[in-house]
């Protein structure tokens, strides 16, 4: 993997929690709404919103450059609608980023060897 690869994961990774915690304020949100006077679903609602977008836009960019099976893809694309989803894939692709810049750090040192 290349550090554009890496840096597709660390790009989801440092979304995906930010997302799960608007998503978990969202639903929070929407339960005070329905027993009390406190209505914070627009706003939260509209936060919610871009994350997820940026969520899908950067899920998008790392299913692309990593080649991941349609399998993964999906794992990954069905933890974003998950209440705690969103910090099991910040775990799962921390490990996966490490990976991947290691790789992209032996890569670059094989080819300076070769050279």
């Amino acid at each position: 993997m290349d550090i554009k690869t890496a840096s597709s994961l660390h790009r989801l990774r440092l979304v995906s929690a930010p997302e799960a915690v608007s998503f978990l304020l969202l639903l929070v949100c929407s339960v005070l709404k329905r027993t009390t006077d406190f209505n914070a679903v627009p706003v939260m609602g509209a936060v919610h919103g871009v994350l997820f977008i940026l969520y899908v836009l950067f899920w998008l960019d790392a299913w692309n450059r990593t080649k991941w099976s349609f399998g993964t893809a999906a794992l990954y694309f069905v933890l974003s609608v998950l209440p705690f989803g969103g910090f099991y894939a910040e775990r799962k692709l921390k490990g996966e980023a490490a990976e991947a810049v290691a790789a992209s750090r032996a890569g670059t040192a094989g080819d300076a060897v070769k050279a």
